[in-house]
């Protein structure tokens, strides 16, 4: 297992401040001073780990190629089918990014600054989904883009790490299915009466 790989998977299941140094050389078995010669400081670790989540994040999503061609609906399906795939099968990186972000906003604050960038281009792009169906009235009017992005993102953390508490007795499927269901019922356009 590679560094950022360990410090990944470490940091999500144990958080960052209870990870130590040692604990990381003894996942990827490497002696603390080799660990600490690739990076000086557990900050900057985790600041790689956490840039090195957000490329993986980035290819990931460009396998949805030029998705802007499509419906605003269309758009939010697709971005919230490839997340939730993404998700099912590396549950590690949303629960390593709502960990950190609970953690280090009170005690790190360029930790928090990463984190709230890297999260902040997720919700940009979640907004500009949502100006587009405003545009061509496929999304309501009188709701705010970039609060209802950053909620959405918010909802589907929260999620996550709800399902990582319940783990053993709740699907991970279930929830994010529901999510994306009250996600996109609640942004569409009221219906009108027939």
């Amino acid at each position: 297992m590679d560094i950022l790989e360990a410090a990944i998977q470490l940091f999500a299941r144990r958080g960052f401040l209870a990870t130590t140094m040692a604990d990381l050389s003894r996942a990827i078995r490497m002696t603390p001073g080799a660990l600490y010669w690739h990076f000086p400081t557990k900050e900057d670790l985790l600041l790689a780990a956490i840039e090195e989540l957000h490329q993986r994040c980035v290819r990931e999503f460009r396998l949805l190629g030029n998705y802007q061609e499509l419906s605003a609906q269309e758009q939010f399906q697709a971005i919230s089918e490839r997340a939730h795939l993404l998700l099912r099968e590396h549950r590690e990186y949303g629960i390593f990014f709502a960990m950190l972000a609970a953690e280090a906003a009170d005690s790190n604050d360029q930790v928090a600054e990463a984190i709230r960038n890297k999260l902040d281009l997720y919700a940009t792009t979640l907004e500009d989904i949502i100006r587009h169906g405003q545009r061509t009235g496929e999304f309501r009017q009188d709701v705010d883009a970039r609060h209802t992005a950053h909620s959405l993102l918010g909802g589907f953390l929260g999620v996550l790490m709800h399902q990582n508490l319940f783990r053993a007795s709740m699907d991970f499927d279930l929830p994010v299915s529901a999510l994306s269901m009250l996600m996109t019922a609640g942004i569409a356009p009221p219906s009108t009466p027939g």
